[in-house]
């Protein structure tokens, strides 16, 4: 028997709920003429791309920012955020980065927090722009049941989404529609809200019509996924001689996050490594029997790496690998007679979630002064021979 599909506790707060006037500045005349909203739940996240094109009031003054809304609760699971304005049709399109960041205004009467998209260039009364917007959130999928026991080397996975069958915007909103992509069409029952369709692996909600600011219409998708895995902690230390190699140590602690098995068979996906590696990986992945091959490409090295069994209710995994890369390939002089090394501050492991994850850079003896650029706040623990950057997923 299906069972009842539940909703989130603080939907009832967001239900057709209006944001005050105070909330906003005066001078903000933005409407939302049109709204689409794409969630992708393919994978352990969810990533969902809202286009909106908004239009500024002729009777409002030059609009600098375009506010965007999200849930306590999606505040708590938000990745990352990011924002692009597009200009033009067709091929002549024209995408304008947008940096986006929390409003120093208060939340709203039922506690909805506003971030800010800033325009380059001023939306002028009277005129419309576009903008894609895309945000990520984590751990967001509940598995149900929570415990499987099964004997099959594919267990049948069911997990639930909550979400609004409409876009939470302190906005008025002319016309929207939501879609919802699912990894197959295996699904065991969703939230009605005239009108939606479900076709295959992919659901519709809408067209939605004149919706007031911050109106909410909780739903909820049960569903069948994969069994993902998630790192809990990712430690990577890259040490930077003088000349030769840099050595490069990846220190993984990771947890299957999905719901609990007698017992497990997965295939991990792969570790995409950089293309000018130029050692052999090693794989240490103490009390789980694992393997692990890299598979040469015409761009990039890839480790694959299977899991064979995990212990009883599921598995936790701590294993290390480490590869070596050509100094020359990544550190640079600039003008001013400074160093500098190029590296990707990121997660090398496709469609995986990294709950901590920290960089630790040794520089050679003799280095004065470290300085990290990256394109997100991130914690520095520095001294003159090692540099730290922290951040949480």
């Amino acid at each position: 028997m299906t069972p009842p599909i539940r909703s989130l506790p603080i939907v009832v707060l967001f239900f057709l709920s209006a944001v005050s006037s105070s909330s906003l500045p005066p001078e903000d005349g933005i409407r939302v003429v049109s709204a689409e909203r794409l969630i992708h739940l393919t994978g352990p996240i969810a990533r969902v791309i809202i286009t909106l094109e908004v239009e500024n009031s002729a009777a409002a003054s030059d609009a600098s920012q375009v506010f965007l809304a999200f849930t306590p609760w999606e505040v708590k699971h938000l990745a990352f955020v990011k924002a692009t304005r597009v200009d033009g049709k067709h091929r002549k399109k024209a995408h304008e980065p947008l940096r986006v960041q929390a409003s120093d205004l208060p939340a709203t009467p039922n506690g909805a927090r506003l971030y800010s998209a800033l325009l380059s260039t001023h939306l002028k009364p009277g005129e419309s722009t576009t903008l894609e917007v895309l945000y990520v959130l984590t751990h967001v999928l509940d598995p149900y049941p929570a415990r499987i026991v099964s004997q099959s080397a594919e267990p049948r996975q069911l997990v639930y989404y909550h979400d609004s069958a409409v876009i939470l915007s302190p906005y008025h909103v002319v016309e929207q529609v939501t879609y919802i992509k699912m990894p197959s069409d295996m699904v065991e029952s969703f939230t009605k809200v005239d009108p939606t369709s479900c076709a295959g692996a992919e659901m519709k909600y809408g067209t939605y019509y004149d919706r007031m600011p911050i109106t909410y219409l909780p739903i909820s998708v049960h569903y069948e996924n994969r069994p993902f895995a998630v790192v809990q902690k990712l430690e990577r230390k890259v040490d930077v001689p003088r000349r030769g190699h840099i050595k490069v140590t990846d220190k993984y602690k990771m947890k299957q996050d999905g719901a609990w098995y007698k017992r497990i068979f997965l295939r991990l996906a792969a570790t995409i490594l950089p293309e000018s590696l130029f050692s052999s990986s090693r794989l240490e992945c103490p009390g789980i029997l694992a393997f692990a091959k890299t598979l040469p490409s015409s761009s990039k090295d890839r480790l694959y790496f299977t899991l064979v069994q995990g212990p009883r209710y599921g598995w936790h995994c701590t294993f290390t690998a480490g590869y070596g890369l050509p100094l020359e390939n990544y550190l640079f002089e600039s003008v001013d007679g400074r160093r500098y090394i190029n590296l990707t501050f990121g997660f090398p492991q496709l469609d995986t979630v990294v709950d901590d994850f920290a960089t630790t850079i040794v520089l050679p003896e003799g280095s004065k002064n470290p300085q990290t650029i990256v394109p997100f706040p991130t914690k520095d623990e520095g001294s003159t021979k090692e540099q730290k950057c922290c951040r949480r997923a």
